[in-house]
Formats: C-alpha cells, sequence, structure tokens
C-alpha cells in the first residue's frame, strides 16, 4: 500500500478504521509526514483525553506533529498552507474542527458562525487539492444517526455535513469507512449519465 496522489478523503462513523488508516498511509510515504490535530483538550472530556493519548501512541514519534490547531476557524487553513510541499499531510479530524469551532462561536448569529467555517473549509479544500505532496484527511459522517434533539446539535451536524460536501468536491477520492473496510464514494452525477 501507498498513499496515493492528490488529496484523499476519509469519512465514516466513529471507530470505523478512519485515522488508523490515515496513519498507515502517511507511513507508506518515504518522504516527511506532517500530522495535524485538531483536538481541543479542555479538561472536561475525560474520553477525548483517552482517545487523544492513544491516537499520539499510534503515530510514529518522528513524524511532525501540530497539535492542537489554534482555537479560530482560519487557524487550520494557515497552518495546512505553511506545511512544506514535499510532507504529506494528514489533518485529524474536521469533525473536531467544526465542533471547536462552533464551541468557540461568536456572539453573533450562529448562521454567521456557520458560513465562516463553510468559507474556511472551502479555502482549505483549494489549498489541499493544490498540494504537490498528497493530502489526507478524516472526517465523520453524522447523518447517519439520530436527529439531533438541540438546535445546536442541528447546527452541528447541518454544518459538519455542508464542509464534508465541500471536502469531498475538492478530493481526489473520497472513501466511506465502516468496520475497517472501505468502500469508494463517486459524485452522483458521473454514475447517473
Amino acid at each position: 500500500m501507498s498513499v496515493p496522489t492528490g488529496f484523499t478523503l476519509l469519512l465514516g462513523g466513529a471507530r470505523s478504521g478512519k485515522s488508523a488508516l490515515a496513519v498507515k498511509l502517511g507511513e507508506s510515504w518515504p518522504g516527511a509526514v506532517t500530522f495535524v490535530a485538531t483536538a481541543q483538550l479542555t479538561g472536561r472530556d475525560t474520553d477525548l483525553a483517552a482517545r487523544v493519548a492513544r491516537h499520539r501512541d499510534d503515530r510514529p514519534t518522528h513524524w511532525t506533529t501540530i497539535e492542537p490547531v489554534g482555537r479560530l476557524v482560519d487557524d487550520l487553513v494557515g497552518e495546512v498552507a505553511a506545511v512544506p510541499e514535499d510532507s504529506v499531510v494528514i489533518v485529524d479530524c474536521i469533525t473536531l474542527w467544526v465542533a471547536a469551532a462552533l464551541d468557540n462561536a461568536s456572539t453573533e448569529p450562529i448562521d454567521a458562525d456557520r458560513h465562516r467555517i463553510e468559507r474556511a473549509a472551502e479555502a482549505l479544500a483549494n489549498v489541499l487539492a493544490s498540494r504537490r505532496a498528497p493530502s489526507v484527511v478524516v472526517s465523520n459522517e453524522v447523518g447517519l444517526g439520530v436527529h439531533p434533539e438541540t438546535s445546536i446539535g442541528l447546527v452541528f451536524r447541518d454544518t459538519l455535513g455542508r464542509v464534508n460536501g465541500t471536502l469531498a468536491a475538492h478530493a481526489s477520492r473520497t472513501l466511506f469507512l465502516a468496520a475497517g473496510r472501505a468502500v469508494l464514494l463517486d459524485d452522483p452525477w458521473s454514475l447517473l449519465r
């Protein structure tokens, strides 16, 4: 296995094998790898802290790791843009980036924050698609679960869905993972021709 050229998006549910595949792809690259982690540890979530520690242990120690990405929406775009062109970049994960961005939302109406996140996702997708070395991005598919009961839950699900769609539209390939297995996702319009 080797990391394919271009931008690869890995989608799936929790514990579907997305991050493990991203690490394996990075390990297959003969050059430098930059891992961009988006988890914002606050001390409130011990489960997340344990997951972050497990993910750290699963990554090679010689990789360059950027963690955590800043608390502002645009920080992720800037961090990825600054990665050397000959280094594979792995972003894990978009789900936590969107959650942190909404958690740090301004006092503006939530729609303004949602739109700012979506604009940043478009900029991120353009940076990832234009890189010389491969890029791998991990995100959760949250549209298959129960309907959120809270308004912020609805905003989160809808925003992440739009962000995932934006990334998939720019990706060279998008894989959906479940139980450590993957299915290639195609543009529906190309399938309907």
